[in-house]
């Protein structure tokens, strides 16, 4: 019998029996794993190099990065943040650093050493590591305490931690217990487009501000779509946008699909993208200036100038679209072809017909219900000494090491609950 069975060996199962541990050394620990290997997800992310978390130390500032757990995830942002997680592993020998946009890695740039740090922490707790012990039954007995089936042997144990990220047939398995799991769908992913103005940009990458209209065309409407920002009924979000061999990428494209995981998956990913490659003007406005260019520089190429701050290939490629031919200067060029440009530049129309994943960092939107779980403890409303930590929840980020805050904080509290229960 043991005292805590976590089942997923991932960022947030090694974290909560660490803590736990800590909290009470005297409990009997183990691991469950379905695979041969632990930690894979922290293995690959931020290309190999671990985004731990992120250098935001407010907690109201930080639940921002949440489309799906904003709310529920203050409290526990206010007793377990940023600045806890860089502690723990600053005192294991970990140093992090923080990057330019915020990001936390470890000093070595290896994912590895995070590997290395909780295989330690792991071994000198004398915590049980389980592997290729995948779960087909959890069962509650009348005592309340938990029988677990894997695929070659049973365990029992009197609490029981899931921790086994966007896992189906675990979803299935806890829906049996009686929860409501919220139907997955993918988040943080990149768009898809077959377009002449992008098809031999790879590569070129400049800040610009990406917006799903709330109707897309004559035929299609989006219901419901809602920004984070209030009172504005599109998906919008300004940052890097880089252009791909298969479409558009970047923080920028990578947030709008988070934020509209749920109703880009209603349009099955297809739906007309705008972008505005310079999001300081308007259409208007950018005409404005066109036309002052006209007049201040009438005998120069309109393909050769250097008016706008936009990559090289990308004017040319835009300046073609409006129908301005190489030749033609800015005496020659009318009225009508400048507000093509304009619009080419602040309102440019891609067709999405489908996502690619992010690199291999998938993140599901969907999950245990929130409205389900006691945020305070991860412990269920609904079944006794059972808990929840990290991405099992729905509970998602946008990129920069958010998804890691969560499973960390989640899995710290959960851990606290039980090691204080015994």
């Amino acid at each position: 019998m043991l005292d805590v069975l976590i089942v997923g060996g991932g960022a947030s199962g090694y974290y909560c029996a660490i803590q736990t541990a800590l909290v009470n050394p005297h409990l009997s620990i183990a691991i469950l794993e379905r695979g041969k290997s632990v930690l894979s997800k922290v293995k690959i992310s931020g290309g190999g190099r671990c985004n731990v978390t992120h250098a935001e130390f407010n907690p109201k500032e930080l639940t921002k990065n949440y489309p799906r757990g904003e709310k529920e995830l203050l409290g526990p942002f206010h007793s377990y943040m940023t600045g806890d997680v860089m502690q723990f592993f600053e005192e294991r020998g970990v140093a992090l650093k923080i990057e330019y946009d915020g990001r936390m890695f470890p000093a070595t740039d290896s994912s590895q050493t995070i590997i290395d740090c909780f295989e330690a922490e792991v071994a000198r707790l004398g915590i049980q590591v389980l592997k290729n012990s995948a779960v087909r039954q959890l069962k509650q007995l009348d005592s309340g305490e938990w029988q677990v089936q894997t695929m070659n042997k049973a365990y029992q144990a009197k609490k029981m931690v899931i921790a086994t990220g966007s896992n189906p047939k675990m979803w299935q398995l806890i829906g049996q217990l009686g929860h409501t799991i919220v139907a997955p769908v993918p988040s943080l992913f990149t768009f898809n487009i077959k377009d002449e103005r992008i098809k031999n940009l790879q590569g070129v990458a400049t800040n610009a501000q990406v917006s799903v209209r709330e109707t897309t065309s004559p035929t299609i409407e989006i219901k419901g779509l809602k920004s984070k920002k209030k009172n504005n009924s599109l998906l919008e979000e300004e940052g890097p946008v880089l252009i791909a061999h298969w479409g558009l990428t970047g923080p920028a494209v990578l947030r709008l699909s988070a934020w509209g995981a749920r109703q880009l998956n209603a349009l099955d990913y297809r739906f007309t993208l705008v972008v505005n490659w310079l999001p300081e003007y308007s259409t208007g406005s950018l005409l404005q200036f066109l036309m002052h260019c006209k007049e201040l520089e009438p005998k120069k190429t309109i393909l050769k100038s250097k008016v706008l701050p936009l990559p090289k290939r990308l004017w040319n490629s835009l300046v073609h679209a409006a129908g301005i031919l190489p030749a033609e200067t800015w005496a020659d060029v009318n009225k009508l072809k400048l507000e093509l440009l304009s619009e080419q530049i602040t309102a440019c129309n891609f067709k999405v017909a489908g996502k690619s994943t992010f690199k291999d960092e998938f993140v599901t939107a969907g999950g245990v219900d929130l409205k389900e779980v006691n945020f305070k403890t991860m412990q269920s409303k609904m079944v006794d000494n059972l808990y929840f930590v990290g991405e099992v929840l729905n509970v998602d980020a946008i990129t920069g090491g958010f998804n890691f805050q969560h499973a960390w904080t989640s899995a710290y509290l959960a851990a606290q609950s039980i090691g204080k229960s015994f």
